[in-house]
């Protein structure tokens, strides 16, 4: 069997367990949000705020993006090597996801911690 440099896991059966878990997280993450939204229907900027100044909600935000990137990740890879043929049309496109992931994770970790 050959191992592919761009894969995540080590074999389809940790990458699908990568794909459940993450969805899992960001499921409950989105829940939670929609529970606050109902919860605060007078929802204001201070209480808003508040609840991501809280370092819980902090740490939560992060394993979802976190969970939000490997989820993207596997499911791009399993695109880019089921239809993309051309092995530097796949690197390409997979090194242009992989980047984009990393910006939009650096991004989120920044507006998050006001860095």
């Amino acid at each position: 069997m050959v191992a592919s440099v761009t894969s995540l896991g080590r074999s389809g059966l940790y990458d699908w367990m990568v794909q459940r878990l993450s969805a899992v997280v960001l499921a409950v993450y989105v829940l939670f949000l929609l529970g606050y939204f109902v919860a605060n229907p007078g929802l204001t900027y201070a209480d808003w705020s508040g609840l991501f100044a809280n370092t819980c909600m902090k740490i939560f935000t992060i394993m979802a993006l976190v969970s939000l990137s490997a989820h993207a990740w596997v499911g791009m890879w399993t695109i880019s090597t089921d239809y993309l043929k051309n092995g530097i049309v796949r690197f390409l496109f997979q090194s242009f996801c992989g980047g984009v992931m990393f910006v939009y994770f650096v991004w989120g970790v920044q507006i998050l911690w006001g860095l």
